[in-house]
């Protein structure tokens, strides 16, 4: 899944969508044939809370510009599947008795939830992949660009390295749940990084990306590599890197070896910033969950040429072909970045990284 039209955009440092002519395109009367107007319901299904970005981050700006581009007078409604694929089929279903306007899927299982995309569709109501792509008729795709995500992670972890990397190198690989399919574009973007130059001696795919499960097999693959042979761990996102990190130092391992993570989630910031976490990859909320807010109100009030340039990459799933889409780019997140990055984007604030545990640290970096 590659995008088909160059327009990407990620935090302060490259350039906003609206200069590439994505988000913040205004569509006036010429663009549009209303089939609604400005009292829209938006449905929106988050997959699961272990991640805390999605009711922390996106929910929050999906709400925000839904009302933004409706002069406050359309809505949103929320439910999280809470890592069950039937409970989310569940929510869908009441979102589509209920009648709303549109809705915002990121899938808990992107199978699984292909009839219930179908029921909508058969409904008249769109449905807007957001995230994941799910299967069934999907009218619209937004997300990151997951195989660069996967690139990004695992060309850093061979970088932190350094030239005395070697093919005999042993890693463990830690991957996502075979029922999201970013897991396999993640694995798939870092192999083409790690491929022959290290030596994967354990992966292991983390159903539902539980922690404890990763923990586990963090556990499994110590005993069986030695805790004095593992030169890094790659993990597919921050909440599993932390579970590595535990069992690590549960082990006895003191010298952390390299780790990757994803989502810039808070307390892996903090662990980047005392040196536990190698890497994560920053991901800018506001960009994916503004542009998925805008496709939706534009989809149901008829704004084509609006929704067209929106979507101006295009995607396949399992089930269907040519899906309108925009993937967004990553940057990867280090030391030397956080300040660039999430602080200067207003995901966090330096007090909040820079708690007493890690003021040292900070002052170490300069980061104040």
């Amino acid at each position: 899944m590659r995008r088909t039209a160059l327009c990407v955009a990620v935090s302060s440092m490259a350039l906003s969508l609206s200069a590439c002519g994505a988000l913040g395109v205004s569509g006036g009367s010429a663009d549009a044939s209303p089939t609604k107007g400005d009292d829209v319901t938006v449905g929106v299904l988050m997959p699961e809370r272990t991640n805390s970005r999605y009711e922390e981050f996106d929910y929050p700006i999906i709400q925000k510009k839904v009302a933004e581009l409706t002069d406050k007078k359309g809505n949103t409604v929320y439910a999280n599947g809470e890592a069950d694929a039937d409970k989310q089929a569940t929510q869908m279903q009441k979102m589509i008795d209920e009648k709303v306007d549109v809705i915002l899927l990121d899938a808990v299982d992107s199978k699984k939830i292909a009839s219930t995309v179908k029921k909508a569709k058969d409904a008249g109501i769109p449905v807007i992949a957001y995230d994941r792509l799910a299967e069934g008729p999907i009218d619209a795709y937004v997300s990151f660009d997951n195989e660069l995500v996967g690139e990004v992670q695992g060309r850093t972890l061979v970088e932190s390295l350094g030239s005395d990397i070697d093919t005999s190198d042993k890693i463990v690989m830690i991957n996502g749940s075979p029922s999201d399919p970013n897991a396999g574009q993640f694995k798939a973007g870092a192999l083409s990084e790690i491929n022959g130059k290290v030596t994967i001696a354990k992966k292991y795919d983390v159903d539902g990306w539980k922690p404890e499960i990763a923990k586990k097999d963090m556990t499994e693959a110590i005993e069986a590599i030695g805790k004095d042979n593992i030169a890094a761990v790659y993990s597919a996102n921050d909440a599993m890197a932390g579970a590595a990190i535990e069992a690590m130092e549960e082990a006895g391992i003191t010298k952390l070896p390299p780790i990757t993570g994803q989502d810039a989630e808070l307390t892996a910031v903090q662990r980047i910033v005392a040196g536990d976490q190698y890497m994560s990859v920053y991901k800018s909320y506001p960009l994916e969950a503004e542009a998925a807010a805008e496709m939706a109100v534009a989809k149901v009030q008829g704004k084509g040429i609006l929704f067209d340039s929106l979507t101006q990459d295009s995607v396949d799933s399992p089930t269907d072909k040519g899906i309108p889409a925009q993937l967004v780019t990553v940057s990867a997140l280090t030391r030397a970045n956080i300040k660039s990055t999430v602080v200067a984007d207003g995901i966090y604030t330096v007090d909040q990284i820079c708690t007493a545990k890690y003021a040292a640290d900070c002052a170490a970096i300069k980061l104040k």
